[in-house]
């Protein structure tokens, strides 16, 4: 697959800092954590890893802004470009060992997602994708999952921690999806969600209360892989929202329709 020189600068920042944090994960006892809010960390590890991304891009296209998970937004001087950058996503998963954890970037061109890429360094597993030229996982071609039945179909979401969502709504949520479906999976690292569903390693995901570095890319790469991609509304403010839904057309249609009725419960 020919890159354009936009995604081959994104590529590699993220390889770039994919490789330090699988250096930081041997010597993670090691690493210096610190808190941001209840059950929300922030490591040495996400510091570095972001300082290169920043470091790669900037030195690449200096006057794109940037939004960034861990120093915040800095404005570009284009006024239409800005990188979303989330440099460890899986931060919890990589500070116990876990080994579930990706790099994300996205940029936004006049207010639209334009290329994604989303690094997994312990697979080694890097996807891209381009407005109107498709999605990729290491040069092959991705789709979603074809899957139409509920019953045959495994959903990835997300499950609000200590200090964080609406632990109520949730459950609720899970009550109304898991009868009706083969399985449901937390792996604690939304971009990831939004690859394996690009790849159909997972027929469809949902979550609440994220932000734009956490789905920019995967956005689009779900998007250029055919499937369907809403905020829990049905509408495309995904990033105002930070609410998200994503499959194939039934996978997306179905999962829309049993998190509706999770909204409005009929009294017991």
């Amino acid at each position: 697959m020919a890159r354009t020189a936009l995604l081959n600068v994104m590529t590699q920042a993220a390889i770039k800092a994919g490789r330090s944090l699988i250096r930081d994960f041997g010597e993670v006892e090691n690493l210096q954590v610190s808190r941001k809010g209840p059950g929300d960390f922030v490591s040495a590890a996400d510091r570095r890893a972001e300082e290169i991304v920043r470091g790669e891009l900037t030195k690449a296209r200096p006057t794109f802004g940037l939004v960034m998970e861990e120093s915040g937004e800095v404005d570009g001087t284009d006024g239409q470009h800005r990188w979303h950058i989330d440099p460890l996503d899986g931060t919890t998963n990589f500070l116990h060992g876990i080994p579930i954890f990706a790099t994300s970037i996205a940029l936004e061109r006049a207010g639209e997602i334009v290329a994604g890429v989303i690094f997994n360094p312990v697979m080694d597993e890097l996807y891209t994708a381009e407005r109107g030229r498709g999605a990729f996982l290491n040069d092959r071609r991705l789709r979603v999952a074809g899957r139409t039945e509920l019953n045959d179909m495994v959903f990835g979401t997300g499950l609000p921690f200590i200090g964080m969502g609406d632990h109520g709504r949730s459950l609720r949520e899970l009550r109304y999806v898991m009868p009706e479906v083969a399985g449901i999976r937390r792996f604690g690292a939304a971009s990831l969600d939004l690859a394996w569903t690009a790849s159909g390693r997972l027929d469809g995901y949902w979550e609440r209360n994220l932000n734009s570095w956490d789905i920019a890319a995967g956005i689009l790469m779900v998007r250029e892989a055919g499937g369907f991609v809403s905020d829990l509304s049905g509408k495309p403010k995904m990033l105002e929202s930070g609410d998200i839904v994503v499959g194939n057309e039934d996978a997306h249609k179905q999962l829309l329709r049993l998190l509706k009725k999770a909204e409005t419960p009929a009294q017991d």
